[in-house]
């Protein structure tokens, strides 16, 4: 499907949901992920985590703003239902933002799972297939950003919950970020609750606002 700003995003019939917003898929992780998230962060070396590796669109953007700012990446990205070759090569996203890494985003999508892959010098890409419900964090926090781009709780509200929520709050640093589309109050409170100063901000095209926090200290799971 095609959405507003000209790139692709795929429709799931089963959940009746969009990967990404229908106003325009890369406007939106623009804003939020890079804008919001990545542009936040004041390191030269970065390791981020990704909830939902989807369409691999976060993580080609994340590489190519990367390069242009000259910082290198440790990217791991959560992915329970990877898609298929058929279905990656299809999007456009490469031919409308940095087409000049257009050979990048394949490498992104063939690179193999569960291991790392060194997609440049300055960009490592772990991406793991596994469920985050039953995912085990290394017990030292280790990343310093975090994309949370799970589809929405009104379609996955397991991923939503305060433990999940915890859980992945627990894997980040002091002074680490998390962003995400999802503005609700619940989430805002539970991210709160696990050591984030939380910020409401302007969203995208379609989008009131969105949440990013700053991890202020450590709160260990329940």
């Amino acid at each position: 499907m095609i959405t507003e700003d000209g790139s692709h995003t795929i429709y799931l019939p089963e959940m009746d949901e969009h990967y990404h917003s229908v106003h325009g898929a890369i406007q939106e992780s623009v804003q939020i992920y890079i804008q919001q998230g990545l542009l936040q962060s004041t390191k030269n070396e970065i390791s981020i985590l990704e909830i939902g590796f989807g369409t691999g669109l976060n993580a080609y953007l994340t590489y190519c703003y990367a390069k242009k700012m000259k910082i290198k990446v440790d990217y791991f990205s959560l992915e329970k239902y990877p898609l298929t070759e058929t279905d990656f090569l299809k999007l456009n996203y490469p031919d409308i933002i940095f087409p000049e890494y257009s050979s990048v985003f394949g490498q992104i999508h063939s690179a193999d799972w569960d291991i790392f892959a060194e997609i440049s010098p300055e960009f490592r890409l772990q991406k793991i297939h596994a469920d985050l419900l039953n995912f085990q964090f290394s017990p030292i926090p280790q990343f310093d950003l975090v994309y949370y781009d799970a589809f929405a709780p009104g379609k996955q509200p397991e991923m939503w919950s305060d433990e999940i929520l915890q859980k992945v709050a627990a894997s980040v640093k002091i002074d680490g970020i998390i962003v995400t589309y999802c503005a609700k109050g619940t989430v805002r409170r539970a991210l709160m609750a696990s050591g984030f100063e939380m910020e409401r901000l302007p969203g995208p095209v379609g989008k009131k606002e969105i949440l990013r926090g700053k991890k202020a200290n450590s709160v260990l799971p329940k």
